[in-house]
């Protein structure tokens, strides 16, 4: 599709060319960013291809080479970091880039960078193995600061011999071959038998390794998948959309990195997943390609893809969205970190205060409001109530202003006696001159929640406080939600794409989860038992498996539910009871 002057403005592929492109020419139904581009065509042109194949492979070619504005645009092109180890009497770790000229040993790739250093510095405190440049290497005559702060055992100056370095050697490449369960089994045995030695500041020694490397394996939580993977979520919310990319090399993940494509005209995840996959693995040749690709959502031409990667790389790939077990975690995973970065990326201060100014206009106010509180109630049948509040300003949220309020004295699972409890207090402490007032209080629900809002306000006589009343639409989907302003006879609705109803529902899923972590965390503090001593099938023996497993009580207190599962002894079951009894304060 070209512009007035020629301008590529946008590259498709399509078996039915007719069906696609009618579906841009149209009266209605148009995404306003779709009738944008269609405005500007003057002149199609089109190119037969021999298969579905060679028209993905030719799209891509295209979009790498013109860059169309209409087109999702991936901006990566850099090739991937990995780890080396060199050749050397004494070898050195080290991040590596391009062609794998340099004599050593290479693990990877990683997704950053970021990722590398993390591992190198685990690896560092943990075994000690140098990272320093050969040329500063040879020329020192005495130990250099990574000695002194216990990061390096000077080999350059001789103070470490060849048997003990080559020892920590094998330690490092057991860890970054994926091998931490084997690597802190044989740590454990050593820490046993030097306690028994009674060389202590051995078993000491030992005992930091085991609790850096449960730590990280804490952290991770992927410990019993195998194989080469990259796990891709796409999310696409009001105003952008992010990918999340996960690598895993040989069960283990080794980092991950956030990308924020370019999103014109395809708003659905499934369409944003398959731009990022196609041109990601298609673009750069000379990428990493994995085994198995685990998605987030499922699109029909991923079997094109596929098969495009096989012609071009000659390799084979298959693509996984239902899945199990560690791969379903690897999956939830990357789901969590797309949404956290696309938040995060929304709710820089220049994009908050043009949605405010956009918010303004809707609602046809004289000022820019300065600040926006939004109310929301969270239980489980009445269990636990917890209303929340959040606070909004021109510059992002105010969290410092953010308050939960626990709901007692009224019937179980009455959102109105609720909305009405927690709004009095709110105005009440307001009205006697503690905390400011809102220029717009917005309550999560409908005529209901909007009255008992008015009701209160009336009670306590507060003026100059514009209701906004969300409620969702029929069927629930976001960008359909039905707005009432001050009253249930003032409704309205705005566009899907809208900043102003972007920064309404920013604030409304903002205070709804403030609203469920507050309630989970008092559901949970009334269901958790005390101490460790008292958990029901926790004896003498268990108890000291637990502790020789994480090296003290203070790295048992850190693992997760499955990492203490893994403690021989221990069921999935017993392992909860044991995490809820030590996270009971």
């Amino acid at each position: 599709m070209l512009g007035e002057a020629g301008e590529l403005l946008y590259v498709g592929k399509a078996k039915n060319l007719k069906k696609r492109l009618s579906s841009y020419f149209r009266q209605s139904g148009l995404a306003p960013k779709t009738a944008a581009l269609v405005r500007r065509i003057q002149q199609i042109e089109t190119t037969i291809t021999a298969n579905e194949t060679e028209a993905l492979l030719l799209e891509q070619t295209l979009i790498k080479q013109w860059r169309p504005p209409y087109n999702i645009l991936l901006r990566d092109d850099k090739s991937y970091p990995y780890v080396i180890l060199s050749g050397d009497e004494f070898p050195r770790l080290s991040i590596h880039r391009g062609a794998k000229s340099s004599k050593g040993k290479y693990f990877g790739p990683y997704p950053s960078a970021g990722a590398i250093r993390e591992s190198l510095g685990l690896l560092q405190k943990a075994f000690q193995v140098r990272q320093c440049e050969d040329s500063f290497y040879k020329n020192r005559t005495r130990p250099c600061l990574q000695y002194q702060i216990k990061r390096c055992k000077a080999p350059c100056v001789g103070l470490v011999d060849r048997a003990e370095y080559a020892e920590d050697v094998r330690h490092s490449v057991m860890f970054l071959e994926g091998r931490s369960n084997a690597l802190a089994d044989e740590l454990s045995s050593a820490m046993q038998a030097a306690s028994t030695k009674l060389e202590f500041e051995q078993a000491a020694q030992l005992r930091d390794q085991i609790a850096l490397l449960r730590r990280v394996q804490d952290q991770q939580s992927m410990e019993g998948g195998s194989g080469n993977v990259d796990i891709v979520a796409a999310i696409v919310s009001p105003g952008g959309a992010c990918v999340h990319l996960i690598t895993v090399r040989g069960g283990r993940v080794l980092g991950s990195k956030s990308f924020f494509p370019q999103v014109v005209i395809e708003e659905k995840g499934s369409d944003v997943l398959l731009a990022f996959l196609e041109q990601y693995y298609l673009n750069n040749p000379e990428r990493d390609l994995p085994s198995e690709l685990i998605v987030n959502a499922q699109h029909d031409d991923f079997s094109t893809l596929v098969a495009a990667i096989r012609e071009l790389r000659g390799k084979d790939v298959s693509i996984s969205h239902r899945v199990r077990a560690t791969r379903a975690r690897w999956q939830q995973l990357a789901v969590t970190n797309a949404e956290l970065a696309l938040s995060s990326r929304l709710a820089n201060r220049e994009h908050v205060a043009a949605r405010f100014e956009a918010l303004a206009q809707a609602l046809d106010l004289d000022e820019v409001p300065q600040r926006l509180e939004c109310f929301d109630i969270s239980h489980s049948s009445g269990e636990a109530t917890v209303a929340s509040c959040v606070v909004f300003g021109p510059e992002g949220a105010l969290k410092s202003d953010y308050r939960r309020y626990n709901i007692d004295g009224i019937s179980p699972g009455d959102d109105y006696a609720a909305m009405h409890q927690a709004l009095t207090r709110r105005f009440s402490r307001a009205k006697d001159g503690e905390g400011k007032l809102p220029d717009i209080l917005l309550v999560d629900g409908g005529k209901g929640q909007l009255a008992m809002a008015r009701e209160v306000l009336t009670e306590l006589a507060v003026a100059d406080v514009t209701l906004l009343g969300v409620a969702k639409g029929v069927t629930r989907k976001p960008g359909l939600e039905t707005l009432y302003l001050n009253d249930a006879n003032h409704e309205f609705t705005l566009p899907g794409h809208s900043p102003a109803l972007h920064l309404i529902q920013q604030i409304r899923d903002e205070s709804h989860r403030f609203a469920i972590t507050g309630h989970r965390a008092r559901r949970g503090k009334a269901r958790r038992t005390s101490t460790l001593e008292g958990v029901t099938g926790v004896g003498p023996k268990r108890r000291r498996e637990l502790l020789n497993h994480f090296g003290g009580l203070q790295e048992l207190s850190r693992a997760s539910v499955e990492e203490i599962a893994k403690v021989p002894g221990i069921s999935k079951k017993l392992a909860e009871t044991i995490y809820a009894a030590l996270h009971s304060e």
